[in-house]
């Protein structure tokens, strides 16, 4: 929901209100940056993500004393940024970026069932990798926290147009265009210390980075 907060005020054309496009977004993201206060100090933090419905899932350690003030309730202003691509135009000015960006405001809070919370994560990030592994031991469990965030007031922007060049640099005899980004999984490099000969997953191929 956008709200007076979240209204974008800048180049608000390329404001989108589809919650569909604030689902894709945070799908194709596994690492989303969080920004709180605590006592006074502002910190920005890469923190491992996926969405479950109408909510963000988080992950830490219960060591971390700034994850801990995250679930005591702190306010936070949760941000996505997927870069697709280089906007070359004429004059450095015009030149800019494609991207997706998603922004989430609210409260965090501490998920009960953090095995379920867990595997969720996990099929997001590595799908069909959970059931192959042995469960979460009760220290490891005792260790983490996961959160949760409500995707109720949120704005996202897009941008995924060509250049905008000055009617007078048209001429100017300079290529311009776009050039796309992508990412992409590379071969699979086993552990050092891998034992046996266990075979490559066949689900890595099904992977995709985004």
């Amino acid at each position: 929901m956008t709200t007076d907060r979240t209204r974008v005020r800048r180049l608000p054309e390329k404001a989108s209100t589809d919650r569909a496009t604030l689902h894709a977004i945070l799908d194709a993201a596994k690492v989303a940056h969080v920004a709180f206060a605590d006592h006074g100090q502002p910190f920005n933090l890469p923190v491992g993500t996926a969405r479950d419905g109408d909510r963000l899932l988080m992950h830490g350690s219960t060591g971390s004393r700034l994850f801990r003030a995250l679930a005591k309730g702190a306010p936070v202003c949760v941000t996505v940024t997927l870069l697709d691509g280089l906007v070359l135009a004429r004059s450095a000015f015009e030149s800019s970026m494609h991207y997706r960006s998603a922004m989430v405001l609210g409260t965090p809070r501490e998920v009960a069932d953090k095995v379920a919370a867990l595997r969720i994560m996990s099929e997001q990030w590595m799908p069909g990798r959970w059931d192959t592994l042995r469960a979460p031991t009760a220290k490891e469990l005792a260790a983490t926290l996961v959160l949760e965030l409500p995707l109720e007031e949120w704005s996202v922007k897009v941008s995924d147009g060509p250049p905008e060049d000055d009617p007078a640099d048209l001429d100017a005899p300079v290529w311009a265009g776009v050039l796309p980004i992508t990412s992409r999984y590379d071969d699979p490099v086993p552990a050092p210390d891998l034992r046996g000969e266990p075979p490559v997953p066949s689900y890595l191929r099904t992977w995709s980075p985004a």
